[in-house]
């Protein structure tokens, strides 16, 4: 068992649970929620009086649609927040169901890491190998696919095994550990817990078998994902600004022209810039000095990646929302490069066929011009394939219509994913992971 690490990073924790349908996704949250103090008198109440002297059903605190509550399932991600003394947190609380994959993959996506449930009731302990359910192993695949870079396992329901939970858990935890050596994962934790009785949730667990941290201690050591601030900077043009001819004055105008100065808005991807950087457009590749760097609307010296900042430049270039603004001479330009795909849309996949793709604020018409192979969600090994069906995920090379900056996503999750979307009905139907570009 992984100890707790110490850290000093105490921004928040963005994670989401996952794993297959009735783990205990949604008690496990509900359970944090309430050991943790952070649920409102009125939602306390309102629980109460469903329950109607019945235990009060933690899972009610996530499962807010109405199709939720009928059916007793996750359909749509439920984000909550709370707080300890040491840390705060944003839950993404994604279903389970395999038709509803496509929102796992939207939570994991922006997650600093993932809690993957494993329901003991569901398997057989006793087996040798212990089989796991294969969305447990789909959504830690996905995760680690992602880049999530905390994966955690929580063994759950170990109330419901008895005098047996020691041996149960061991043989879980053998079990996962095979599995995630196979898979390439390094777990931060394989934790049991009892969402619904409490057990090594917020508290360590009281046990012989067991001297580890509970969940919530191993969550308050957990790194949030460090965006790069060294070397070249990266930004994608979100909106475009002109500053109110009203307002502005002599400091905001582009020195010598008497223009109004337009201000370049987007969340910085990778890197910092300042006031007298040297910076590249894409796809233009025309050059610009910073004139100025603004964040919420006023100037600031400098601004680095994961910040949402706003830059003036000293000449007036044609920039529109889409393009990247970049360090000189490193915005690379391709149109064909090799991708994982995860494959969200019942309507396959196949070769040949074009689809819209989005990369940063950019539409591109695409298609994917071939399927390596495909994974197999059981083995994790390769198979050859001629079509990616729904929640499949495979390697496929991809050709785009107009260049891209793409980077890896290994090293830039902005720089390195796309959307997929079907022309004809507007469905997301895929995401895509940049491998590897072939720059011109």
């Amino acid at each position: 068992m992984s100890a707790v690490l110490k850290t000093e990073d105490h921004r928040a924790l963005r994670f989401l649970t996952a794993g297959s349908v009735d783990d205990g996704k949604s008690t496990l949250i509900g359970r944090l929620l309430f050991d943790s103090r952070a649920i409102l008198a009125d939602q306390l109440d309102t629980l109460a009086k469903r329950a109607a002297g019945e235990p009060i059903d933690l899972s009610l605190l996530t499962d807010g649609l109405e199709a939720e509550r009928e059916q007793g399932i996750t359909i749509d991600v439920a984000y909550r927040y709370f707080a300890t003394k040491t840390r705060k947190f944003i839950i993404a609380d994604a279903p389970g169901h395999e038709q509803y994959t496509r929102n796992m993959v939207t939570a994991a996506a922006g997650s600093d890491a993932a809690v993957v449930l494993v329901d003991i009731t569901k398997i057989d302990w006793r087996a040798t190998p212990v089989p796991l359910l294969p969305q447990t192993r789909r959504h830690a695949l996905l995760a680690s696919l992602l880049r999530v870079p905390s994966i955690v396992f929580a063994v759950n329901k170990l109330d419901a095994v008895g005098d047996d939970a020691g041996a149960a858990f061991a043989a879980v935890k053998g079990s996962l550990e095979a599995f995630a050596a196979e898979a390439g994962i390094t777990p931060a934790g394989i934790i049991p817990v009892s969402a619904l009785r409490g057990d090594n949730v917020t508290a360590p667990l009281d046990a012989p078998w067991y001297d580890g941290p509970s969940l919530l201690q191993l969550l308050e050591s957990l790194p949030t994902t460090q965006e790069t601030t060294q070397g070249a900077m990266l930004q994608p043009v979100q909106y475009v600004a002109r500053d109110d001819a009203e307002e502005q004055d002599a400091s905001t105008a582009i020195k010598g022209t008497g223009h109004q100065s337009r201000v370049f808005w987007g969340r910085i991807a990778h890197g910092s810039v300042k006031a007298g950087d040297a910076v590249q457009v894409f796809p233009s590749g025309q050059g610009a000095i910073v004139a100025e760097v603004r964040r919420a609307g006023r100037t600031v010296d400098a601004a680095q990646a994961g910040e949402s900042a706003g830059i003036v430049l000293d000449r007036q270039l044609d920039i529109s929302r889409g393009d990247w603004i970049g360090s000189p001479g490193t915005l690379g330009a391709t149109q064909r490069f090799s991708a994982t795909l995860c494959w969200l849309d019942t309507e396959p996949a196949v070769p040949g066929r074009k689809y819209w793709v989005r990369h940063g604020n950019r539409w591109v018409q695409a298609r994917i011009t071939s399927i390596d192979h495909r994974f197999d969600i059981h083995t994790l090994t390769p198979t050859d394939a001629h079509e990616l069906n729904v929640n499949e995920i495979g390697e496929v090379t991809v050709e785009v219509q107009q260049p891209l900056p793409v980077e890896s996503y290994a090293r830039n999750r902005v720089g390195g994913a796309l959307i997929v979307v079907d022309p004809s009905s507007n469905r997301t139907s895929g995401a895509l992971l940049v491998k590897t570009a072939v720059h011109s």
